[in-house]
């Protein structure tokens, strides 16, 4: 029996959902092998990582989610961010996160010529100069532009597991379970500390940090991994 079109359509996007939330290998497999989707450990650790702050009231938000359970983070920084919000980047820094490079205006890739792309990086950079880690706004990530990113020193981190939680269309519910049912030792998992996704951040992080500590996950940051990425 054939497929109706709305029956397909729904078929489709539940599919993009699902290879977005945890990418395929044949898709990892296009990419380089430099880019990083999950990393090969010992036990259950695994790295949070938080994209798009620094953001008032939202990042130093999610500091406090973390103290509660001594959870370590990398934190990817929007550069334009870290320039209009200084004082919260030092309070990442000051509490001990690690700060990484998501660009300076948040633009894909595609959006931005080769010579706008090294000034993304070299802006970036020089607000957050100790940063080793990239990861390309919006996941779009050209394998062109690979070597350009090594040449300010920075790894490249894409996700194993993609909570979706700047989706208004999904509920807290579904972020949840976004996590909780494809986190595995060595994911690379990314919330968002931005105004889009606080709706759904503020009520499935906490649930999702409870839940990873009484599973007995242990959180580390991606400068843990350097020297075995180099």
């Amino acid at each position: 029996m054939n497929m109706k079109p709305a029956c397909k359509r729904r078929a489709f996007l539940n599919r993009r959902s699902e290879w977005m939330t945890q990418p395929p290998l044949f898709l990892r497999r296009l990419f380089p092998k430099k880019v990083l989707w999950r990393a090969n450990v010992n036990g259950k650790r695994i790295f949070l990582t938080f994209d798009d702050g620094p953001v008032p009231g939202i990042t130093p938000w999610v500091i406090d989610q973390l103290r509660k359970y001594e959870f370590r983070a990398t934190f990817f920084c929007v550069g334009d961010n870290v320039r209009k919000y200084p004082k919260i980047f030092l309070q990442l820094k000051q509490a001990g996160f690690e700060t990484a490079i998501h660009g300076f205006h948040h633009k894909p890739a595609h959006r931005l010529t080769g010579v706008e792309f090294d000034a993304e990086l070299s802006r970036s950079t020089e607000l957050n100069s100790h940063a080793s880690w990239y990861r390309p706004p919006h996941g779009i990530l050209f394998p062109w532009r690979v070597s350009m990113i090594g040449k300010y020193g920075l790894n490249i981190a894409m996700w194993d597991v993609l909570s979706q939680d700047y989706d208004r269309n999904l509920k807290p519910d579904a972020i949840i379970d976004n996590v909780l049912s494809h986190v595995r030792p060595g994911s690379l998992i990314v919330f968002h500390d931005s105004l889009k996704a606080w709706p759904n951040l503020k009520e499935a992080l906490p649930v999702v940090l409870s839940w990873l500590s009484e599973k007995g996950y242990q959180t580390d940051m991606l400068s843990s991994l350097n020297q075995n990425i180099r």
